[in-house]
């Protein structure tokens, strides 16, 4: 749950894919007129930690876009610590493939989630740019043997020196600098430290979705399975999997031994 606490009367906005009221460069919640935008990044670390029950109070429309990552979130909310409740965990166990589809051809874009025991995904992306085309354009990830703290969370946003203009036209990105976004010429990368992963842009774009998914309101048992998706899409599919309900069911796990391993703390704070 979303808090604005810098208005006369706080607003609250819960993290709910059906409160998405925009998704043209990040994902936006509203409640009326009040939005508050950018909570991919924050969403993903709450999925990536396993955090599913927590309070934020903002004081501004945008969630801070820190490094680009999600990175600092994980840390930050590490340092606090997280506290386990005494309640068992309840997951969205996918049950039968619901996918949402965009264009045709070479064109198309796609995403889907679809039933496997623990939680992956996998990502295409196809960018025509000779920095991003130089990486891999592909990335799969199973939380069952890797690790979001060490694999994902520090993958950050990139775009291109003629978009921070629209960005911050759109009241969005506003710390927008080399500090905290990939920023790309028509050529090559320029900042000076160059990328974090070899693959990082792809893996950004995993980093998304997961946050991006987590506002389905519960951790996914799922496989999820894109290309050249992004906001708009994620959010499309997340609807998608809600109003179909014959998709999916809630379960818990009352036996830790029977807990999938991608599921389990052990990889979200490896």
């Amino acid at each position: 749950m979303f808090h604005r606490v810098d208005l006369p009367e706080m607003v609250d906005l819960p993290a709910v894919a059906h409160g998405v009221s925009d998704t043209r460069l990040a994902s936006v919640l509203s409640q009326g007129k009040v939005r508050v935008s950018t909570v991919e990044h924050l969403m993903s670390a709450l999925a990536g930690l396993g955090i599913d029950n927590i309070h934020v109070d903002l004081t501004a429309e945008e969630v801070p876009i820190m490094d680009g990552s999600a990175g600092t979130f994980v840390y930050l909310l590490r340092s606090a610590g997280i506290v386990e409740q005494n309640a068992p965990k309840k997951f969205l166990r996918i049950l039968e493939t619901v996918e949402v589809r965009e264009g045709e051809g070479d064109r198309a874009k796609w995403a889907r989630l679809e039933p496997h025991d623990g939680f992956a995904l996998s990502f295409s992306i196809d960018f025509h740019h000779p920095a991003i085309s130089a990486t891999s354009n592909f990335a799969e990830i199973d939380f069952a043997t890797h690790s979001y703290t060490r694999e994902i969370a520090r993958a950050r946003t990139f775009g291109f020196v003629n978009e921070v203009e629209a960005l911050r036209s759109a009241g969005l990105a506003r710390g927008g600098s080399l500090d905290n976004a990939i920023v790309m010429d028509e050529y090559r990368v320029l900042n000076n430290d160059g990328l974090r992963y070899d693959d990082e842009f792809v893996k950004h774009k995993i980093l998304d979705a997961i946050g991006d998914l987590y506002l389905i309101g519960k951790p996914l048992v799922a496989r999820y399975v894109a290309c050249k998706s992004g906001h708009a899409l994620n959010n499309q599919l997340a609807r998608a999997v809600l109003e179909r309900q014959s998709a999916w069911e809630i379960v818990t796990y009352e036996d830790a031994a029977l807990v999938p391993k991608a599921l389990r703390n052990e990889w979200q704070l490896a």
